[in-house]
């Protein structure tokens, strides 16, 4: 046979057309994918909400799915074929330029995603992701925040009815007072936590690198002077908290680094364990300690070992 444009053309729709059947035609048609424990279908409204991250390019950075590697990172789960059943198209994504998003449900209250979605620096101030506040002007916020409250399907639901569980008590606690709601946060952090100071001497450098975390991390909410009026306040409720009403009451180190590393479920304080290892969140509990309520435990004794980095105490 001479080979031609012809033959060549023939010849590439053929192995084509094999690849196509083995690889696609074959599989769908003798797969039998049963459901996950964990899913469920979705709601009329989550339907919707699924169609406006579609709209708006979500998967362009998002993933939804987690894979071995990515276990050490803090996900609740590896991804299961069975959790994607009935997904058409599929959204799982392939870059992770924001975090993947397949358990993200219940990770955080409805209101922390309003602010979020406002405006992303609101919430994560070094993020990149840009606003969608034109969703809420048009209406499909609601609808948005929705579906991504249901990713994660039973699981997900479980944490929706934690967060809202908790906020009942936590806006109970706020809206009686200042000193209400200070007692009711320490009633929640164990005795050992509320007698601990801080490890780490609060030096010049820790300060430093505890204002350089507070600017990443929690500017947002709790403001520049740590008074709960960051731009990301008119969106939450019960507000985040003014450090400066501890002042009368004090706070050892360790209850700060205590909710730090675990959030406060049913507000928009999260969790910082998969972001923050152990030494930033002692040293932003130190710049929080030294600059908005006045006064550090760090430096009481017993102190234990002292950290092998550790300069000598003095201030430059």
């Amino acid at each position: 046979m001479k080979m031609s444009p012809s033959v060549l053309l023939l010849g590439a729709l053929i192995v084509f057309s094999a690849s196509l059947a083995v690889g696609v035609i074959l599989p769908a048609y003798t797969m039998n994918i049963t459901s996950s424990k964990e899913w469920r279908n979705r709601t009329e409204i989550e339907e919707i909400g699924r169609t406006i991250y579609i709209a708006n390019g979500c998967t362009g950075c998002h993933s939804q799915y987690v894979r071995t590697l990515d276990w050490g990172i803090g996900a609740q789960r590896i991804a299961r074929i069975g959790d994607y059943v009935g997904e058409a198209p599929h959204l799982l994504g392939s870059e992770r330029t924001g975090p993947d998003l397949s358990q993200q449900g219940g990770e955080h209250p409805d209101d922390w995603h309003v602010a979020h979605f406002i405006n992303p620096r609101f919430t994560s101030p070094e993020s990149i992701m840009p606003p969608f506040a034109f969703l809420k002007k048009a209406g499909r916020m609601k609808p948005l925040i929705a579906y991504v409250q249901s990713l994660g399907g039973k699981d997900a639901d479980f944490r929706i009815e934690r967060q809202q569980r908790w906020k009942k008590e936590a806006v109970a606690a706020y809206e009686a007072g200042p000193d209400a709601n200070i007692k009711w946060l320490h009633s929640h952090v164990p005795g050992p936590w509320m007698e601990l100071p801080n490890p780490y001497a609060a030096t010049p450098a820790s300060l430093a690198r505890g204002h350089k975390i507070y600017q990443s991390f929690c500017i947002g909410c709790h403001g520049p002077i740590g008074d709960g009026q960051g731009p990301a306040a008119p969106s939450i409720y019960p507000p985040p908290l003014n450090f400066t009403t501890l002042r009368r009451t004090g706070v050892s180190g360790g209850a700060l680094y205590y909710q730090i590393m675990n959030g406060i479920t049913g507000t928009a304080m999260p969790y910082f364990k998969k972001h923050l290892e152990s030494e930033k969140i002692w040293d932003v509990g130190n710049y929080v300690a030294q600059y908005f309520i006045g006064v550090v435990d760090s430096n009481k004794e017993p102190r234990g070992i002292d950290a092998s980095y550790e300069g000598p105490l003095h201030k430059e």
